[in-house]
């Protein structure tokens, strides 16, 4: 039986366990040990061991193999005469993170690092021991492999801010080049414009999966004033069909589109999973990074690089790494114990995305709503087998539309947007209470009192998630102890910053006026009056009433950066420079969102992409590899 035949007989075996799991036929333990193993994995494991050496030596080690690890892992291994270790904690990709429709379930697995952040005093009311939940790829494809894939890069203003920060090189109209040279866009009615390439590894392409919610969504959008656009180009002001990282309907994740099709056609492209790195080597007397340690299979192994080592961890685990090697706050090091070699800000700032999740909306519609359970095994075999990219299995977990919104209380110009409305057809409710709820932490009392009665009775509905882009609060991230296989302590001080509270304000009473709209008013749609457990005091959809909710169904979608935040040496709160090198370290980059500077209008994969891309270019002139 040919391999393609094999691997859609796994997918189905698995698509057809979360169905049943969703309708509580089967034991959740199963499914728990299903996902932790991973039978694309123990595949992998007998058809490509690649058992590592110790004191191997190699041009280049990348340490993480999410979106930008990857891109620049293909990118520097293009050359034949560079030889490249990509180093990942996790396995590949298993036969459930294709499937778009089941992204939810993804965070309970062994493909999430499963962080969640220290109690919150002003957020995440809504979550066990008010503690957010801060899902990270931990996987071939990293965040990539397990997020809701959508496709967003950002504003103009973003990129040029970055320029303007001190940090030559990363204005709008250079990275530009880098975002187009990822993409291999599929997006009708966009064949010609000057925003998109057709040439790229990275498939984009809009989600052919449309319920009738979505179409009445865009045109009450339209009828609110909000005008069509393609947030990717000219203007990210209005209202769009979403765009995916799709390929054929199928999750397309940057394993799948920059290791994959090249893993075993280069000799110098050597990929080791499940092998966690636990310090970076750095000689004390010159300052300069020469080798990793790493665990794999509970032994401890060591790598050499001749030329650089470079972190694409991610916003957690680089900083994490970095301190762990003796790189961060002074006072946090010596703290516990760890020999300081350079003094940075490193996890001194964050900034993350928050979200309120929701409003929910019942609608008169009949079967548009993703349920989980309604998949049938018609679909299943359409999707698989058929490759039909049309079905249910390619909405990405019920997320179709996105509209882009000014407030009145923003200072911003015009064309830099302040919120987001994410339009999902679903809630908590489509999968039973299986899938979103656990990933995300809800306690059961806000699923039981706000959803459960719509999975009870099948109800069409949708959500709207409003998100706001550019919040005041900050927080930081730092070591407890030496372990460098435990969690670092993460505090993202959600809504610290009042006004960030009241932006997100603004954006539920947008999405208000929005279901007034006719288009919307003829599938009857209307907001679910069920009361926020906690919420009672308040009026229901008072003002009061929506802060309530805002500081209790607190939803991050994972968009956090500048743990390593890039800028001019001489600016105290950066970690990195415009070429992504470590201040006052040589022969070590940081290559991922974790140097994004600001919070970005964007969700982060796209930058993760154009950053990789970025910073392949930036190596190899530096190395004279071009």
């Amino acid at each position: 039986m040919q391999s393609t035949q094999i691997s859609q007989l796994f997918l189905l075996l698995h698509l057809l366990i979360f169905t049943t799991v969703a309708r509580g036929d089967v034991n959740r333990l199963v499914l728990d040990q299903l996902n932790q193993v991973g039978l694309v994995n123990l595949i992998e494991q007998a058809t490509r061991p690649n058992v590592p050496r110790d004191l191997s030596n190699y041009d280049f080690i990348v340490i993480g193999a999410g979106a930008a690890g990857c891109t620049l892992a293909a990118r520097l291994s293009e050359n034949p005469q560079v030889s490249v270790a990509l180093i990942e904690a996790g396995g590949v990709e298993n036969i459930a993170h294709l499937t778009p429709v089941v992204a939810g379930y993804l965070q309970q697995t062994s493909s999430n690092w499963g962080y969640k952040s220290v109690p919150q005093k002003l957020s995440c009311h809504g979550m066990n021991n008010n503690e957010c939940a801060l899902p990270r790829g931990k996987i071939l494809g990293g965040t990539s492999s397990i997020n809701y894939m959508i496709y967003n890069r950002g504003n103009r203003r973003d990129f040029d801010a970055w320029a303007a920060a001190g940090n030559p090189g990363w204005s709008y109209d250079e990275v530009l080049p880098y975002f187009l040279r990822s993409e291999h866009a599929q997006l009708q009615g966009l064949e010609q414009s000057p925003y998109h390439n057709h040439s790229g590894p990275l498939s984009v392409e809009y989600v052919r999966f449309r319920s009738q919610m979505v179409d009445a969504f865009v045109e009450a959008s339209v009828e609110s004033g909000l005008p069509r656009t393609d947030y990717n180009g000219e203007s990210q002001l209005g209202v769009s069909y979403v765009q995916a990282n799709t390929l054929n309907g199928r999750r397309h994740s940057a394993y799948s589109a920059y290791i994959k099709p090249v893993r075993d056609l280069r000799s110098n492209l050597q990929i080791f999973t499940f092998s966690q790195v636990t310090r970076i080597l750095i000689d004390e007397a010159t300052k300069s990074a020469y080798g990793v340690e790493f665990h794999y299979k509970n032994k401890a192994y060591t790598f050499k690089a001749r030329k650089e080592v470079i972190l694409s961890a991610g916003s957690f685990n680089s900083p994490q790494l970095l301190m762990l090697s003796g790189i961060g706050p002074e006072d946090n090091l010596r703290g516990i114990g760890i020999p300081l070699i350079k003094a940075l800000p490193v996890g001194k700032r964050m900034f993350d995305h928050m979200c309120h999740f929701g409003p929910t909306f019942v609608t008169n519609t009949t079967g548009q709503t993703t349920f989980t359970s309604r998949v049938t095994p018609a679909e299943l075999i359409s999707f698989l087998l058929a490759g039909n990219p049309a079905t249910r299995m390619s909405s990405i977990g019920g997320v179709e539309a996105l509209a882009f919104l000014k407030t009145q209380r923003s200072n911003l110009p015009n064309d830099w947007p302040d919120i987001e409305l994410i339009m999902v057809t679903g809630s908590l409710a489509s999968d039973e209470g299986t899938g979103l709820k656990l990933g995300a932490n809800f306690k059961d009392e806000i699923y039981d009192r706000m959803y459960r009665e719509l999975a009870q009775a099948q109800q069409d509905h949708f959500t709207l998630l409003i998100m706001q882009f550019h919040p005041k609060s900050v927080g930081r991230l730092w070591l407890k102890d030496r372990n460098p296989l435990g969690w670092p302590k993460i505090d993202p001080k959600y809504f610290v910053a009042e006004e960030d509270v009241e932006y997100l304000l603004d954006g539920i009473k947008a999405s208000l006026r929005i279901i007034e709209m006719p288009a919307m008013q003829r599938i009857g749609a209307r907001l679910l009056k069920r009361t926020v457990p906690g919420c009672e005091g308040h009026q229901f959809a008072s003002d009061d009433y929506w802060r309530c909710s805002i500081r209790t169904l607190s939803y991050t979608l994972h968009h956090q950066v500048a743990t390593c935040r890039m800028g001019a040496e001489s600016d105290p709160t950066t970690v990195v420079n415009h070429q992504l090198k470590v201040h006052g370290v040589r022969k070590l980059r940081v290559v991922d969102t974790s140097i994004i500077p600001f919070p970005p209008t964007a969700h982060t994969n796209a930058a993760a992409f154009m950053i990789g891309e970025k910073a392949a270019d930036m190596i190899r002139t530096d190395w004279e590899l071009i």
